[in-house]
């Protein structure tokens, strides 16, 4: 653990000094883009527009015969679009850091187009070391190739040593962005009984008390929240954004919908999105409800200063509902920056 006094001094000489706060963007959806297909990195200059975060994959779902097509095709499609232009944030996935393929992304994408990368995300994330090691690289490089911003690190969960290590890892360092869930690896990991990617299992349900011959009422639970509100708190607790990972049944739009919508209400910022159909869902589902947000406002407008109590429509607002107002009501203004159709539905001047 650095002391205090070092932990925000750039770990080479010559690298950018790391952020104190993250930059405030809206990241709703982390749209998935394999760079090593043409077709697909064609239409990314338009995609960018309709998005918050292009991501170029270069680990799984890339072909190792492909990954230096990968890395080649991210690189062109970091030079032919001005994502800056449309406020859509720049993100490539390496690959993972036992892999052969982790040295040459890093050192060939920070050469190429550091200065326009916003965020790395790292796979199969196990503990605070992991990010130790991704750090100091990225400052290195940084000051190789006189990049003047730093290159953010967003970690991925999806290895039981990776949430046991949530905490120390979400601290691990000012260049820290955020996580993700990453739900296929770590139901592997942890010998989970399932082959889905996201969402739930039919099988994992609770069942009511017996009442006489009644029928005894069974519902579906959530095999992730456990690892969300872990995932969250540490984020939280660290300044950082936690994100829901991939939901892998492109053809289950409304199973989709609630998942994601079960992250946003916990506190995810938003979710990857795999496909385009799930763009749509994830612009829905990461932005407040129109009604919640009057209400919010009117919170906000009654305690400018947060401080005292007020009863509106019949109920009692203080401190602490000021305050989940005023996220409602500061996730709003982020949204309607962005969407102006939504900038009309909320009227927040």
């Amino acid at each position: 653990m650095k002391l205090p006094r070092r932990f925000f001094q750039p770990l080479a000489t010559g690298a950018p000094a790391p952020f104190r706060e993250l930059p405030v963007r809206l990241e709703r959806m982390i749209h998935f883009v394999p760079p090593h297909n043409d077709k697909v990195r064609a239409r990314v200059p338009e995609l960018a527009g309709t998005v918050d975060v292009v991501l170029g994959n270069l680990e799984d779902a890339v072909p190792a015969d492909q990954k230096e097509a990968a890395r080649k095709g991210f690189v062109a499609m970091a030079q032919a679009t001005d994502f800056a232009a449309t406020g859509t944030g720049l993100w490539t996935r390496i690959n993972a850091l036992n892999s052969p393929w982790i040295l040459d992304d890093l050192f060939t994408i920070v050469a190429e187009v550091g200065s326009k990368l916003d965020v790395v995300m790292v796979p199969k994330v196990e503990g605070p070391w992991d990010i130790h090691y991704v750090d100091q690289l990225l400052a290195q490089l940084e000051a190789r190739h006189g990049v003047t911003k730093p290159i953010l690190i967003h970690a991925i969960l999806e290895t039981a040593e990776g949430v046991a290590n949530v905490d120390a890892i979400a601290s691990a360092s000012p260049r820290m962005h955020g996580m993700s869930l990453g739900p296929a690896d770590l139901a592997a990991s942890r010998g989970m009984k399932t082959t889905r990617v996201g969402g739930g299992h039919p099988d994992y349900r609770v069942l009511s008390d017996p009442a006489g011959d009644a029928p005894r009422a069974t519902a579906q639970q959530d095999l992730w929240h456990y690892t969300i509100a872990k995932m969250v708190d540490a984020c939280m607790a660290n300044g950082l954004k936690a994100f829901y990972g991939p939901f892998g049944d492109f053809s289950d739009g409304d199973a989709c919908e609630a998942q994601f919508r079960n992250a946003f209400l916990m506190g995810c910022a938003g979710a990857w999105t795999l496909h385009p159909s799930q763009v749509a869902i994830a612009k829905r589902v990461f932005a407040p409800d129109p009604a919640e947000v009057a209400f919010a406002a009117r919170i906000v407008a009654a305690m400018p200063d947060g401080t005292g109590a007020v009863m509106l429509d019949g109920k009692m607002q203080d401190d602490a509902t000021w305050k989940q107002a005023k996220v409602i009501v500061d996730l709003a203004k982020l949204v309607a920056a962005k969407d102006p159709e939504l900038a009309a539905v909320y009227q927040l001047g």
